[in-house]
């Protein structure tokens, strides 16, 4: 029996409400400029279903051999400025349906 690898969440908060957010994608870079793809972080409400999943810009290219990003790594101040943007954007958290993608500048702004 194989074991599925669930990615770890973790709690912020945004303007006085919960959210949960997890490591979803991280960066991935190509020869191809047009490839090259950043990491996306998803999240949703605590108390809500409906996710966002934050695409931040894929970024300079890491030296060869250089260790993975790990989601533990990643300034809460970071997630907290890119969910606000998501908000601002027209992401509700509190809705239903599918989740919704917004690609972020690499401040969360």
């Amino acid at each position: 029996m194989t074991r599925s690898r669930q990615a770890a969440e973790f709690q912020i908060e945004v303007g006085g409400e919960p959210y949960v957010w997890r490591l979803q994608r991280t960066p991935q870079w190509s020869s191809d400029p047009a490839a090259r793809r950043g990491m996306g972080i998803a999240v949703r409400h605590q108390a809500g279903q409906r996710e966002a999943v934050l695409e931040f810009p894929a970024g300079p290219q890491p030296r060869l051999g250089a260790r993975r990003l790990q989601a533990s790594e990643i300034a809460p101040e970071l997630v907290a400025k890119a969910i606000a943007s998501a908000i601002a954007a027209g992401w509700e958290p509190l809705s239903r349906g599918r989740p919704v993608t917004i690609v972020v500048d690499e401040t969360g702004g």
